[in-house]
């Protein structure tokens, strides 16, 4: 089922996201959910707060498989780099976010199995920006003061 995309300033996207206890049936309809959602709007990523479920889920795929994050956690960053971004709750913006270059992620998976990830390049970036979605923290909140001004102008924050 396709789930409508919360946009900003929808106050859903400022929420901090609960941790989930247990993986539940529920729990598993809506990541299937959210990857024909992702899917569909031809996004890389998708936090579950962006469909209006403040719960801590991401999904994601860059190119190499759908993947489910759950109770994200980022344990370690090294380097920077920036990288243009988008986000599907702010449509037609994109701007040069300075993030880790490299990360290590704690999360589990759709089973409940804890793993650890070593990420660099798209999945990266866009682990850190799901992670941020799960924090109520959005890309125009990383941008510099001369995009804030830019945006501000154009109407979009």
């Amino acid at each position: 089922m396709i789930l409508e995309i919360k946009r900003y300033p929808d106050p859903i996207l400022r929420k901090k996201c609960e941790e989930i206890k247990e993986i539940t049936s529920e729990i598993k309809v809506l990541i299937e959910n959210m990857f024909e959602t992702m899917y569909q709007n031809q996004g890389v990523g998708l936090s579950a707060c962006q469909v209006g479920v403040p719960k801590q889920i991401a999904v994601l795929d860059v190119g190499d498989g759908p993947r489910v994050f759950i109770n994200p956690k980022i344990l370690k960053k090294e380097g920077e780099k920036y990288f243009e971004e988008g986000c599907l709750s702010v449509p037609g913006v994109f701007l040069k976010i300075k993030r880790a270059r490299e990360i290590e992620v704690e999360a589990l998976n759709e089973k409940g199995e804890k793993f650890k990830i070593k990420a660099e390049g798209l999945l990266a970036y866009c682990l850190q920006q799901e992670i941020d979605h799960l924090q109520g923290i959005l890309i125009i909140d990383r941008a510099s003061a001369a995009q804030k001004i830019k945006l501000r102008l154009l109407g979009k924050t």
